[in-house]
């Protein structure tokens, strides 16, 4: 109770400062439509967003202003907001190099970034071209993927024996810490190689954990940081050290990467993404080494957009599929027709359950762990030309992956979870010009600067939902259903973690 009365009377202070001050702010008239009232009250904005979601406002202003508008998320700059796939469309695919730079960071994610020195928020040229290409090439090539099969296998027994204890009990399963262990398990081990102790994946698990789930209320810095820094200092200190505890844990695993990659000489192998960053030469200052403290941005990053998505997108998928046990039972057959009553599911037999993959992609479509993308920016000195307005240089330019999932006129009924959209003769196999299936498929991807770890997402998800579904029955606790009321974290979480009946299945 406390810290509300804290928090919301700073809210109010700093809006109220805001507010005198926002005259002296000279209009953009050439800016796309949109709510200018609300650009002295960002952080109460910022504060509804995080707590309630922000798709109401998104819808208003949508069926007020048309598909691009502005919103500002934060006063001191305007977010061009794009709320239509075919628009999207021509912004990330027909003209992607007009905006394939990333908007001035703000101080929170220089802090995280190494001053932008990161894949996610660095702008367009050649150190992001380095970074990039060596994330996709290095570690998320499907060529690499069967490197971390062993992690992948490890982290399912562990879930699966996390899940028997608790059932041990009244039955009754909380999944969503079982699957946060797992899925860092496997990425922990991508991102610093295998040999690590479980202690060691323990502590960057909560280390993660911590910083996820706190990093969308640091943004309250982004806004005259002069002045919230003080007013929320508890936070400003929290968030300084969570990065401070990031050096010290990660600078360890990645010295201990290169003098492991020193002692091989000429027979060294990249088994991590730490060793393929130890190998890089960045095109700045005559084709420097990366330093330790980009390393270490750069770990985190990994390890939270991969964990953070991945996470709450299963924990949907089974909130589903826990609902609706008609398609878990249709999942389940599928599962024993192609993998049998052996020992368990193998990666080589996912691409014959093609209704594993309709699940996935109906979950992904239906609760998309982001609902806004990170934002792009004009790539020109002069800024860029959107449907008639003018989009300033650096002005954030967002796209609305909720609600073009959600649109009707692509989707319909499409509040319901229906992987039959994503097979044979459904919606998503229409290819005709205006509703092409690229084009529907925005949620999901498109461009050269967006998911780039598109293949080894889909295979992380379809492999642990299989390997669920294959070895538990998942039900609704009697007298409480399923609640699909969300929270925004890093990504878009259920509010109220999924609890569920579970029980073994027979494999025959």
């Amino acid at each position: 109770m406390e810290d509300w009365l804290y928090y919301s009377l700073s809210i109010i202070f700093v809006c109220l400062a805001l507010f005198l001050l926002s005259s002296l702010r000279p209009a953009k008239p050439s800016l796309p439509p949109g709510p200018t009232g609300l650009s002295v009250f960002g952080p109460l904005l910022l504060f509804v967003w995080t707590n309630f979601g922000i798709e109401p406002i998104i819808r208003a202003a949508r069926s007020w202003y048309g598909p691009v508008f502005t919103l500002y998320l934060l006063p001191s700059s305007p977010v061009i907001v794009i709320a239509d796939r075919a628009v999207a469309h021509r912004v990330l695919v027909r003209s992607g190099a007009a905006f394939d730079d990333r908007p001035p960071a703000n101080i929170v994610t220089r802090i995280f970034s190494s001053d932008q020195h990161s894949i996610t928020a660095g702008a367009y040229g050649p150190l992001w071209r380095v970074l990039r290409r060596n994330l996709t090439s290095k570690v998320l090539h499907p060529s690499c993927h069967r490197r971390y099969a062993a992690a992948r296998q490890g982290a399912v027994s562990g879930l699966i024996a996390g899940i028997t204890r608790q059932m041990s009990g009244d039955a009754v399963v909380v999944i969503e810490g079982l699957l946060h262990d797992a899925i860092f398990h496997v990425f922990v081990s991508i991102c610093f190689g295998e040999a690590l102790g479980d202690g060691f994946i323990a502590a960057v698990t909560a280390l993660q954990r911590e910083f996820l789930t706190s990093v969308v209320g640091f943004q309250v810095f982004g806004t005259w940081p002069a002045v919230t820094k003080y007013v929320f200092r508890r936070q400003w200190k929290r968030m300084l050290s969570i990065r401070r505890r990031q050096e010290e844990l990660f600078t360890p695993l990645i010295r201990a990467r290169k003098a492991r990659r020193e002692a091989a000489g000429d027979n060294f192998a990249v088994d991590s993404y730490v060793d393929s960053l130890l190998g890089l030469r960045i095109p700045e200052d005559g084709g420097r080494d990366l330093m330790e403290s980009e390393m270490v941005s750069l770990c985190s990053e990994f390890l939270s957009g991969g964990t953070d998505s991945t996470v709450a997108a299963m924990q949907w998928t089974m909130a589903n599929l826990v609902a609706q046990p008609e398609i878990q039972a249709k999942l389940r057959a599928e599962i024993h027709h192609v993998a049998g009553a052996g020992a368990g599911i193998q990666e080589e037999h996912l691409p014959r359950m093609p209704y594993l993959r309709a699940v996935v992609l109906e979950g992904l479509r239906r609760h998309p762990p982001g609902h806004l993308m990170v934002p792009h920016a004009a790539t020109e000195e002069g800024g860029a030309t959107l449907d008639g307005y003018c989009v300033p240089r650096h002005a954030p330019v967002t796209f609305t992956v909720a609600s073009i999932a959600m649109d009707e006129a692509v989707w319909p009924d499409a509040r319901r979870f229906r992987p039959e959209r994503f097979l044979p003769g459904g919606e998503a196999e229409d290819v005709d010009l205006t509703g092409s299936k690229e084009i529907k498929m925005m949620p999901f991807g498109a461009g050269r600067r967006i998911c780039p770890g598109m293949a080894l997402g889909l295979l992380h998800l379809e492999y642990f939902v299989a390997n669920l579904v294959r070895e538990f029955e998942w039900t609704e606790v009697p007298g409480e259903p399923v609640e699909f009321a969300e929270r925004q974290e890093m990504s878009v979480v259920m509010r109220r973690p999924l609890r569920a009946k579970v029980v073994p299945c027979m494999h025959k």
